[in-house]
Order: C-alpha cells, then sequence, then structure tokens
C-alpha cells in the first residue's frame, strides 16, 4: 500500500527540516522543496536513509509562479497525490519602521510569506478536492496575531496568511479537505538572523537569556495536527515558549 505524501515548502533548514524529518518517522513519503539544492539533498539522503521515506528533493523559489506552477505541475505520478501540504517557507527582513523601510525587502517577505504560499496552494489544492482527501497547514507566526514595533510588513504578512486560512476553510466546506494553522512565538531557527541580515550576534539576543522552542517542538505538533481523525480540523494552534506571553513580552534570566 503507498504511504501517504507531504509536500513541505522551505525544507532545507529550521522547522520544513524538522517537519520533514518527523513525518519521515511517522511513515510519509516526501516531497520538499527549498532554494538551496546542496542542504536539501543532504536531508533527502538522510531521510532515505534513515527512515526508508522516498524523498523527491525540488529546487524552487515559491515567490516564481511559473516556477511553481511547473514543478508541481509536473511531479512525477508516484508523488503526485499529496495528502498533506506544509505551507512553511517564509522569513522577515528587518524592524525597521515603515516610512524607513526597504521596498525590496518588503517585496521580499510579501512574495515568499504571502504570495508564495499562494501560488503552492493553488497548485497543489484542486488534486486534493478533486481526490476527496488532504490537508493545508499554514506556518504562521503570533505576528499574525498581535503587531509589534518594526514589525509592519512582516507582520502584515502572517496577518494575510491567517486570513486567507479561514476563507479558505470557507471555501472548502462541504469538501473533506481540512485547513490547519500553527502560529509559533519564539523558536530558535535562522529566521532571526535572515531578519537581520546575517548578524548572528544579534541574532543570538533575541533567544538570550529564555529558552525558546525548536523547530521540533513546533514539527511534533504539527504532525499531531495532522494525525487527527479525519472528521477532526485542529483550525489554530498557538504556541509559544513557556518564558513568553506575547510577541514582544518574554522573561528573560539575568546573564
Amino acid at each position: 500500500m503507498p504511504k501517504p505524501i507531504v509536500l513541505i515548502t522551505g525544507a532545507s533548514a529550521g522547522i520544513g527540516a524538522a517537519c520533514a524529518r518527523a513525518f519521515a518517522r511517522a511513515g510519509f513519503d516526501l516531497v520538499l522543496t527549498a532554494r538551496r539544492r546542496e542542504r536539501l539533498e543532504a536531508l533527502a539522503a538522510e531521510l532515505s536513509g534513515a527512515c526508508s521515506a522516498r524523498v523527491l528533493p525540488l529546487t524552487l523559489d515559491v515567490r516564481d509562479r511559473k516556477a511553481v506552477e511547473k514543478t508541481l505541475g509536473d511531479l512525477p505520478r508516484d508523488f503526485a497525490a499529496v495528502e498533506v501540504l506544509i505551507n512553511n517557507a517564509g522569513l522577515g527582513r528587518g524592524l525597521d519602521k515603515l516610512h524607513e523601510g526597504n521596498v525590496d525587502e518588503w517585496d521580499e517577505m510579501v512574495d515568499t510569506n504571502f504570495k508564495g504560499l499562494l501560488y503552492v496552494t493553488r497548485a497543489v489544492l484542486p488534486g486534493m478536492v478533486a481526490r476527496g482527501k488532504g490537508h493545508v497547514i499554514q506556518i504562521g507566526s503570533v505576528a499574525g496575531r498581535e503587531v509589534y514595533p518594526g514589525g509592519n510588513v512582516y507582520c502584515a504578512t502572517k496577518f494575510a496568511v491567517k486570513a486567507l486560512s479561514r476563507a479558505m476553510k470557507m471555501d472548502l466546506l462541504g469538501t473533506p479537505i481540512r485547513v490547519s494553522t500553527v502560529d509559533p512565538g519564539m523558536v530558535e531557527t535562522e529566521f532571526s538572523v535572515v531578519r537581520f541580515r546575517g548578524d548572528r550576534e544579534r541574532a543570538a539576543k533575541v533567544y538570550a537569556g529564555l529558552k525558546p522552542l525548536s523547530p521540533e517542538d513546533i514539527a511534533e505538533i504539527v504532525l499531531w495536527v495532522a494525525s487527527r481523525p479525519p472528521h477532526v480540523d485542529i483550525s489554530e494552534v498557538v504556541v509559544m515558549p513557556t518564558a513568553q506571553s506575547s510577541a514582544m513580552l518574554a522573561h528573560r534570566s539575568e546573564p
């Protein structure tokens, strides 16, 4: 009997890679997409060996609509029936005030976090509807629930994901397709390094004095959401470290 297939975007590191490992261990075959081919192929080799999973690594920039349509429209038959889509690809850039913001970075966030998610979902969702089986899981953020200083455009993209997910649930009413969002607080990944344009010292301060969530923490939750019985749709999950109570409020121990 063929294994169920999960498609994960942004799978080369962080939450995406952790989800790939969790779903491979749970018996899924995987379609993994990301921009960094070497990392992606290394992960595919790891999972093929350790978990005996079939893994299809695909170099893909979700911002490129034509590439998304071609790549996901031409999936090999053995990988075409995607059962779980995890829209994980995303990034933040800077904490500038809006009137001082970098427009190119705005475009990068909007094109990756929202438009890329739209492109991928549009390519995968019709097949789910036609087959009468599927689950779309968005990796959102607490930034999609509360705005914080300097978060302007990044927060707006995550609010858009939250709104879109609710709208998708309405559009899919009457089908068995499920839609969920998992909204983490502080997770220690490359996110802050990217946000601060490679400044690792500044990025490390984001997590200083507290124990943040790990990518594996989020992957475990995503797998749990996907593993509920078909009549159960976990619409929204918000998860933060115990030391965090809002997007910008956290308790830190003395150094």
